[in-house]
Order: structure tokens, then sequence, then C-alpha cells
């Protein structure tokens, strides 16, 4: 005899927790960033980063804010968000009814479906999708560990976090004994080629490099780069207190992590920006070896970025201020972050690419610097037009459609904000729970 379970729909504005829609929304700015340097592709790039070599001031102070504060910053800020939406989206639908089945095998749909749209986003856009790696990652660590118990969760988050740190201590300890003296990168370690399709002027050549390149980046940055699934197991752990629903609650703990997590970032990020902007003198191959520090202070910094949002929600909420119009203007886009971040592609592929108008061969560090900031602008203007009118992201409305089976009888909530998670989550990182329901655990 088969039990009906009951599937719930949308989150109420009302449901809702200020803290991730508010970091998503923010954050995407720094995805505009990190991403639109790989479009500078008549600028051949310094062989340790994507950025080009810095004419002048502003060049030199756009690239050194970037490579400090963002470049692999954050994506891992997202995957937490990520991995956090998984365990809100589960509680909220076994709140409503589900059993642990159903719900399991609703986040496995969500998570192929995301690999689907990562595809089609590689084969026509942006060979940078990181909704693929999001979406392989969310299908392995929900297998292995989403129904574990805390500690497991925090062991293995340990031991990945460990061997990031060993890897980076041997990168560290050989940089002085790299003996090569060329200003080119080995080519096995030249980033440009994955950017190639950029600079390729016919778009069907474009599309076969950037699928040929996408699944490198599912599994390098979904699993092997070993930080986004540290921060996914993060925020496994940290979404079963309820730190963002509740930041009253956990202040100390997020204050600690704000100020460490972005100062190890910050500071983590320097020798590179130092490296990138000439400061310090490194050859391609020495400047490579600054990767693993690189990305492992990335971890830290990217929960540190989510909790000093999560601080800035607390106090708004109790100030009362949640309802201006920036605030609103950025929780919005926090909402439907999934189209926020297709449509950054959108309106930056056609327009720099060489396949497309090729903008990007007159541009420089700085301007795109700019240029970024324009787009993410724009998606905010968008998002808030659609929160006025009560429309859900486009994006986010599709994986609904094909994730979820509705059986007779369901729960929903017709007409409700669509809850948008992290680029690649589409609802999970923001889910609202009934009152109290944060309160459950989800380990055996």
């Amino acid at each position: 005899m088969s039990r009906t379970t009951a599937v719930l729909g949308p989150t109420g504005s009302a449901e809702r927790a200020l803290a991730p829609d508010l970091a998503r929304g923010f954050m995407l700015l720094f995805i505009a960033l990190a991403n639109t340097v790989w479009y500078l592709w008549a600028a051949p790039s310094t062989g340790t980063t994507m950025h080009p070599e810095p004419e002048g001031a502003l060049d030199s102070a756009a690239q050194f804010f970037t490579v400090m504060a963002v470049d692999m910053r954050s994506y891992p800020m997202f995957a937490f968000l990520f991995g956090y939406g998984m365990v809100q989206l589960a509680r909220r639908q076994q709140a409503a009814g589900s059993d642990v089945r159903s719900v399991n095998a609703l986040l496995r749909r969500r998570n192929l479906w995301l690999l689907v749209f990562g595809f089609f986003h590689a084969l026509l856009l942006w060979m940078g999708d990181i909704l693929g790696a999001y979406g392989l990652a969310g299908l392995v660590l929900g297998w292995l560990f989403f129904r574990r118990k805390d500690v497991t969760l925090l062991v293995w988050g340990g031991v990945l976090t460990g061997l990031m740190a060993l890897l980076a201590a041997v990168s560290l300890l050989a940089l002085p004994f790299v003996s090569d003296t060329g200003t080119e990168a080995p080519a096995g370690f030249d980033l440009s080629q994955a950017a190639a399709n950029i600079g390729d002027p016919s778009f069907l050549s474009a599309a076969l490099l950037r699928v040929m390149t996408w699944p490198l980046v599912v599994v390098g940055q979904g699993l092997l780069g070993l930080a986004v699934p540290t921060a996914i197991l993060l925020g496994f752990w940290a979404a079963r207190r309820g730190f963002l629903e509740e930041p009253g609650r956990h202040l100390k703990a997020l204050r600690w992590t704000a100020v460490v997590g972005i100062s190890v970032g910050w500071l983590g990020g320097l020798p590179m920006a130092l490296a990138q902007t000439g400061a310090w003198d490194l050859t391609a191959t020495q400047g490579q070896m600054l990767t693993m520090p690189h990305m492992l202070t990335g971890v830290f910094c990217g929960v540190g970025y989510v909790a000093l949002i999560a601080l800035v929600a607390h106090r708004l909420q109790e100030r009362g201020r949640t309802r201006g119009p920036v605030v609103t203007a950025l929780s919005a886009t926090g909402k439907r972050s999934l189209s926020a971040y297709l449509a950054q592609s959108v309106l930056c592929a056609p327009i720099l690419a060489a396949w497309g108008l090729g903008l990007a061969e007159h541009m420089s560090s700085w301007t795109m610097f700019l240029y970024a900031i324009a787009v993410w602008l724009v998606t905010v203007a968008a998002a808030y037009a659609l929160e006025r009118s009560g429309r859900r992201g486009p994006a986010e409305v599709l994986l609904r459609k094909l994730a979820y089976r509705k059986p007779s009888g369901a729960v929903g909530a017709a007409g409700a904000p669509e809850s948008a998670g992290s680029p690649g989550t589409s609802g999970a990182a923001g889910q609202g729970v009934p009152e109290g329901a944060h309160q459950e655990r989800t380990t055996p």
C-alpha cells in the first residue's frame, strides 16, 4: 500500500529568512566580477591567473581587489549556501508530510536537472558553468553524507580542509625551489586554454570547445577541487542549527566566523594579488604554486562572507529596515539567483566574446570591472521588478516544474514567490520552514 506524500509549494515571503537571500543577492556581484575577467580574450593572461598584465593604476587596483577578495572566494560561499539549502528544502518537505524516500528522490531530481541546465548553459554561453558542478556535488555528497550524524560532517569537513592545507603547505615549501625562469606557464597549466572558446570567432567552434571543457569544470570544481565539497558539508552542518534563520541565537559564532574567515581569506589572497600586479616578482610556474593556498583560504573567506551578511541581516531585522528598496532589491535577486546567474551570461557572452559583438577586445581590467558591476545592477533591477509584480524567476519556475512531481492531494502555495537558491540551487538555500521546524535534526 503506497503512501501519498505531500509536496510543499514555494516558500512565501513571510516564511523566508532574510540572510540567505541577502547573501546570494549581494554575492552575485562577486560572481560577475570573477567571471567577466575571462572575457578579456584579446589581452593574453599572465599564466598565473586569467587576469592580463595590468596597464596602469586602475587596472592594478581592479585586479588587486578581485584576486584578493573575489577569486576563489565567491564559489565556496555559494557552495555553503547550496548545502545549507539542501537541508532546508528537505526539512520543509518532511514538515509537509513527505517521507524520507520522497525527499531524497526530490533532491536527486533537482541535482540531476542542474546538470542538464549546466550542460546547456555551457553549450550556448559559458564554459565556466557552476550549475553542473553543484549538481554533481549535490548528488555525490547527498548520497554519502546527507543523512549522516553531525560529527561525521565535521570530521569529513576537517579531513578535506586538512588535505587542502597539506597541499598548500607543500606548494609553499616548494616555491623557492621552482627553477624555471620563463614568463610563460607550462602548457599543462595555462588557464587561457580553457578560455580559448571566448576568442574563437565561430559560434559553432566555440560551442564545441565549451562542451569539451565543461566536464572538466564539473568534476574539477564539483569534487576534485575540494573547496566546494568542503563548503557544502559545512552548509549541511550549519543548516541543522539554523544559523541563518535565527542569527540572533548565534551572534558570537557568527562574529568570530566573519572576522576570522574574512581575515584569513584576504590575507591568503594577498600573495597572489601581489604577484598578479607585479609587486612580487614570480615566474608563471611559481605563481601557480600559490593556487592551493589561495583556494584553501577562499573557503574560510566564503564562509566568513556568509556570516558577515547574516549579521547584517540580523541588524536590519532588529531595526525593522528589511523593507527598504535596497534590501528588497538585493533579497529579490537572491530569491531569483538562478535566473540572475544565467542572465549574467546572457549579458556577457554575446556582447563580449569574439563570436558575438567582441566588445571585450577594446576593454581592460578596470573597464571590465565596471562592466561586471553594471551587469549585476541590471539583474538586481530586473529581480526587483519581478518582486514588485509578484512573479518568480523564469529559471526557478522551469526547474521547479521539472524537478517536482506533485501527487494527488499535494500541498501547494499557489502564487507565492519561488524560493531561489544560490546559482545551482534554485530554491534550496533560502527555503523558509514552518515555525519550530528548524529545531529538528536530520541526523539518524
